[in-house]
């Protein structure tokens, strides 16, 4: 009798997924690129620059060192490049509809920088904090350009026709101001981040009031704007604190001197 010719054994459950599964697909040029650019911020922002290194970079993103290399001169130009792209997105996170009472569109506008920044603490704390090694030019660039945009998006909000040079000052002064009290509550984490949006919306509404009382024109947009605030918005509880304030025995009558002579 003619022998039988053996089977094959059968396949295990990790060979047939591993036949069944798709050949991965090779990426493309810009495809890579990119990928490179989102693992270097990632890592960018979870830890300080100076701890990241090409080599790392290159294991998350399942590269070889070389690879990085053929793409990117080094860490710097890698590190000012995923920078860019967290500038171009935080600089966004100002963007908002020009809708409803303004400091409750500016309230909305605080709280998702200070979600962009709670989600990127060490990349954010090391790049204001400077002493990097790869701070520089470059990066220093990149910084100034995320300050502006959010300066002119403030300015957008505020709609003044031609904004004078104190109040383009007075935001600028605030925009370094919620960096600073950023860095701080990271630091701390004394507040709840809800606490500090509104802290820093009314400081915003506060400084805008003291450079009105010197621009008759910008105290007419302002008085358009305030005319649509609500007791439950950033500017009525700051008023609401205000009235309170005033309470304090012996502060009102002190208050009323000065302001009288």
């Amino acid at each position: 009798m003619a022998s039988r010719t053996p089977s094959a054994a059968p396949k295990s459950e990790e060979q047939r997924s591993g036949a069944e599964r798709a050949p991965r697909r090779r990426l493309s040029v810009d495809e890579r690129r990119e990928q490179l650019i989102a693992v270097a911020l990632e890592l960018f922002s979870a830890h300080p620059p100076d701890e990241v290194s090409i080599d790392d970079i290159a294991a998350a993103a399942g590269a070889s060192r070389p690879l990085v290399y053929h793409y990117f001169p080094g860490k710097q130009a890698l590190y000012e490049e995923s920078l860019r792209r967290a500038g171009q997105e935080l600089a966004g996170r100002f963007e908002e509809p020009a809708d409803g009472p303004l400091s409750e569109r500016l309230y909305r506008v605080m709280g998702r920088y200070l979600e962009y920044v709670e989600s990127h603490a060490a990349g954010f704390t090391a790049l204001l904090r400077g002493g990097s090694v790869v701070s520089g030019p470059g990066a220093d660039a990149v910084i100034d350009q995320v300050r502006r945009a959010a300066g002119e998006q403030i300015l957008l909000h505020l709609a003044v026709p031609d904004p004078s040079p104190a109040l383009r000052r007075t935001v600028r002064a605030w925009i370094a101001n919620a960096e600073i009290s950023s860095l701080d509550w990271l630091g701390e984490r004394a507040v709840p981040r809800e606490e500090l949006q509104l802290q820093l919306v009314q400081e915003l509404v506060v400084s805008l009031a003291v450079t009105a009382a010197r621009e008759p024109a910008l105290a007419a947009h302002l008085a358009e704007y305030w005319a649509a605030e609500t007791p439950e918005g950033p500017t009525g509880r700051l008023l609401h604190d205000f009235t309170a304030l005033l309470a304090t025995p012996g502060l009102g009558d002190t208050l009323l001197r000065l302001a009288t002579g």
